[in-house]
């Protein structure tokens, strides 16, 4: 049994899916209720693998909403992500992602040092940030996208915004390994991991974004967007590609642009129907096949009956991983969205 941990992506969204999830009870209640809101198992799936598997699992509504960390409600952010793993766990599910920010929180927050909820001690091997896999489908992205706008690889210049974060580094590293890219221009807020970064490397351009952009042919975008920053779209190279690898994906509504492609980073289409509702209750564009490649991550764990932690950690990434993780995501029926 294999489970999802994930959340809406706003108050709003939260209330007017309420109804949907089938708790109406939640539909008109603001932010203060969602805090002390307990996690839901608000979905049974079962997926078919291409070589016939079947698997089943959950997904956990953890009831995290983004406005708590915005409204610096810390401790409720925390407290969200390690009750849905606690309920994940005392539902006997082997292996469990945690979707969105539920990753990010554990990794910023240090939330392994907490594994003591209530009446349960988490067994950390159980869960699993899906981050390997995310990397990888945003690799073959790169890959085959910038073949479909007419980009030659070997002739371009990838920006990676968030180059040191865990999807950003693991990255930069197969596009260097695994790649003729030409240039790789790396950003990031924190100099000193940059520098690292550039010396494992051997390569690679430290930039500010206002400065790397207009150099970019492919932008891949695994950042947090701050406050205020804004992407003008008039600097960008036509073509450009860019690779929207955050979460909730927003560039696209915020840069159409003549000559730039914005692609959802990180999505994979299943070439079987799912059995589940979840993926309509946040909008994906086919809802039965397509879904978050974290999400897609522990059903390959499930798949391959690897109940382990596989992606842990920050900056633990390896190329061979993604590997590994890519030749679960062709066998069992996975591919990149593409554009």
């Amino acid at each position: 049994m294999f489970g999802l941990i994930g959340h809406l992506t706003s108050l709003e969204h939260a209330q007017a899916v309420a109804q949907q999830l089938g708790y109406p009870e939640y539909a008109d209640q603001g932010l203060d209720f969602w805090c002390s809101a307990p996690p839901q198992i608000v979905d049974h799936i079962k997926v078919t693998s291409l070589t016939g598997e079947i698997i089943e699992g959950k997904y956990v509504e953890s009831c995290f909403l983004p406005e708590m960390l915005a409204n610096r409600r810390i401790k409720a952010a925390t407290r969200k992500i390690l009750n849905a793993m606690a309920h994940a766990q005392k539902h006997d599910i082997d292996i469990t992602a945690l979707g969105g920010f539920s990753s990010i929180i554990f990794e910023n927050f240090n939330l392994e040092q907490f594994s003591q909820v209530r009446n349960i001690k988490l067994e950390f091997e159980r869960f699993t940030t899906g981050n390997t896999h995310t990397a990888y489908i945003i690799c073959r992205q790169v890959e085959a996208a910038a073949k479909q706008v007419g980009i030659e690889l070997s002739k371009a210049t990838v920006a990676i915004c968030g180059a040191t974060g865990d999807i950003g580094s693991a990255v930069t590293r197969w596009l260097d390994a695994k790649t003729d890219v030409k240039e790789i221009l790396l950003i990031a807020r924190n100099q000193e991991r940059l520098q690292n970064l550039q010396d494992e490397l051997g390569r690679g351009k430290i930039m500010a974004l206002d400065e790397a952009l207009p150099e970019a042919d492919i932008v891949v975008w695994v950042a947090s967007m701050p406050k205020g920053v804004e992407i003008d779209p008039k600097v960008l190279k036509q073509p450009c590609l860019l690779i929207d690898g955050g979460y909730p994906k927003n560039l696209g509504t915020k840069i159409q642009h003549p000559g730039v492609y914005v692609l959802n980073g990180g999505i994979v289409e299943h070439s079987l129907d799912i059995d589940w509702k979840i993926m309509q209750i946040v909008n994906m564009e086919v809802p039965e096949r397509q879904l978050f490649a974290c999400f897609a991550e522990a059903m390959l764990l499930e798949f391959e009956k690897l109940h382990t932690n596989f992606s842990w950690g920050r900056n633990q990434i390896t190329v061979d991983k993604m590997e590994q993780i890519g030749q679960a995501s062709v066998k069992h029926g996975f591919r990149p969205l593409l554009l």
